[in-house]
């Protein structure tokens, strides 16, 4: 089972220009390594501040893309951050690149549908 809700999605979508939905696709995967990169050394130099404010970005991002749950764990390393919780970061974040890596493949094939 996939991680967007797919009918949610091209109801979202629908009446946005083609090209215009491919590009928001294009930025999120090639913006992702980055994006995971900075969760992983925040969690590693358990810089809280910055955790807090890649994360609410990264749910975000998501949220465009009608994924529940990657943007539940994005939510849950926000708030831990905002917390200063280091408890379970390792796993939400293992967690969260299990699903991000499910939402990249889920949306490369759905931008098929936008070329």
């Amino acid at each position: 089972m996939g991680v967007i809700d797919r009918e949610k999605f091209m109801e979202n979508f629908q009446y946005f220009d083609k090209e215009i939905v491919n590009d928001i696709i294009n930025i999120f995967i090639d913006e992702y390594p980055e994006r995971m990169a900075a969760l992983q050394k925040n969690i590693e130099e358990k810089d809280f501040e910055q955790l807090r404010f890649n994360a609410h970005s990264l749910k975000g991002v998501i949220a465009n893309f009608v994924a529940p749950e990657p943007q539940d764990l994005a939510r849950t390393l926000e708030m831990k951050g905002k917390e200063n919780d280091p408890g379970g970061l390792e796993e939400v974040f293992t967690r969260l690149k299990e699903q991000g890596d499910v939402l990249l493949e889920e949306l490369k094939e759905l931008k098929k549908n936008f070329e």
